[in-house]
């Protein structure tokens, strides 16, 4: 598809600066833009590109000042990152959706399907599942029984959902992820053996909410596993039984949650994140990659990052010591034999 910077412009509400005529066909970062292209400027440590890129348009902030002539149309917006966001959600939109039930899968007599699905090669949807409207489930996706699946939904090929598991309308679950296995339930025995604890719970995903490719999201020991709505989880996230995850809370790759912890909702998580279970987080905490948390967080007011997470402002100011250590340890080696040279000096006395 081709647009014009006017076209675009009026789509995003924008201000245009430059020539409104020019047109794009592609996207491309703004340090690799060729002519043709849209690209945008969000983070400022790319400022120099905006000067050199080919890219024939650039969404930038309305309050952005030039410093140089710029060859690029540019596109004022109030957020460039939110509008390249809504322009890659329309062109993932415009390309033909698959249709249809692939004649290889395998769908169980007692199933309930909706309106205009997709179902593809070798997937398995099991007995009393039910499957909403407008939802793609891809190739060698598993479905358990009992299962409930939302509208408009994506499960993407490999998908696992265990039985009795339920997902909300509009979740996007990526390849791998495994939606209500066994949660980590074993009770020490006598013999110093571990006696399994039957995990008899599922998983609830709300609406609108994105697994990551090779998530893990375990299911409940009773109850459920609870993931709220508009929740984004990266790559490779371990969550255990009885987790709760509050409203639009985003967490990165590699981040691992124990059981039971509760998380509260619009908070920030980076990777690899380490929380202990029984732990609660309240709404709008902030927690900085490989932190490790073994107690709750209860004051939002600053960013939290080490391991014991501490605030953000003490943690930098501990590691500028940390990074003086060795040299400390040097200096309190010299006077150490200082003194006693001392002492030495002042027994001959």
């Amino acid at each position: 598809m081709e647009f014009t910077a006017k076209q675009i412009a009026s789509f995003l509400s924008g201000e245009i600066e430059g020539n409104p005529d020019v047109s794009v066909n592609t996207l491309s970062k703004i340090e690799e833009g060729v002519t043709g292209s849209l690209t945008f400027l969000s983070n400022p440590k790319y400022t120099p590109f905006i000067y050199s890129t080919n890219a024939s348009v650039v969404l930038v902030n309305k309050d952005f000042i030039a410093e140089q002539p710029i060859g690029a149309t540019l596109i004022r917006v109030d957020d460039p990152y939110s509008s390249l966001a809504i322009l890659l959600t329309m062109v993932s939109q415009a390309k033909p959706g698959k249709t249809g039930i692939d004649p290889k899968s395998s769908i169980a007599v007692s199933a309930t399907l909706g309106e205009n699905l997709y179902v593809g090669t070798f997937a398995i949807i099991g007995e009393n599942a039910k499957i909403g409207n407008n939802t793609k489930i891809h190739a060698q996706v598993y479905v358990g029984d009992g299962v409930k699946i939302g509208s408009d939904c994506v499960i993407y090929p490999g998908v696992k959902i265990m039985d009795d598991c339920v997902i909300g309308n509009g979740c996007i679950l990526q390849p791998g992820a495994i939606i209500g296995a066994d949660g980590f339930g074993f009770a020490p025995q006598n013999a110093g053996d571990y006696q399994k604890i039957p995990q008899i719970g599922n998983v609830i995903l709300e609406d609108n909410v994105e697994i990551g490719a090779n998530t893990t999201i375990d299911r409940a020991t009773m109850g459920s596993t609870v993931i709220r709505k508009g929740v984004k989880l990266d790559n490779l996230i371990q969550i255990a039984h009885n987790v709760e995850i509050g409203d639009n809370t985003v967490i990165a790759a590699q981040t691992g949650i124990s059981g039971s912890t509760k998380v509260g909702k619009n908070c920030m998580i980076g990777g690899q994140v380490g929380m202990a279970g029984h732990i609660h987080v309240a709404d709008g905490a902030m927690i900085g990659a490989q932190s490790g948390l073994s107690n709750s967080v209860l004051d939002t007011s600053h960013a939290l990052f080490g391991t014991p997470a501490i605030n953000n402002k003490k943690f930098a100011r501990s590691f500028a010591i940390y990074k003086q250590l060795p040299d400390l340890n040097l200096e309190i080696g010299m006077l150490r034999k200082e003194i006693e040279a001392l002492k030495k000096n002042q027994n001959t006395i």
